[in-house]
């Protein structure tokens, strides 16, 4: 099993500890990109896909752990979507 497959079913078994850094690698491997945000953008980032979707995920602070409504925000948007 490879690095992010083995990411990508922790990321499924919803983890109380699943990290920012992860979470992005996990958005990168289903074709998603970070918006740039400007100097006022807040904790509010908005990833993109090649199909100009657009998630829109709060950063969690100071701490980098996701917060469980985020985990399932993203799991529900993957599915509506059909990349899971």
């Amino acid at each position: 099993m490879s690095k992010i497959e083995k990411l990508i079913t922790r990321f499924l078994s919803k983890p109380k500890d699943l990290t920012w850094e992860e979470l992005i690698i996990i958005l990168r491997f289903y074709g998603f990109e970070e918006l740039p945000t400007g100097k006022t953008g807040g904790s509010r980032r908005k990833f993109t896909d090649k199909n100009k979707d657009i998630i829109s995920l709060h950063k969690p602070h100071p701490k980098p752990i996701v917060k469980y409504y985020v985990i399932e925000q993203v799991l529900e948007y993957l599915r509506e979507k059909g990349k899971l």
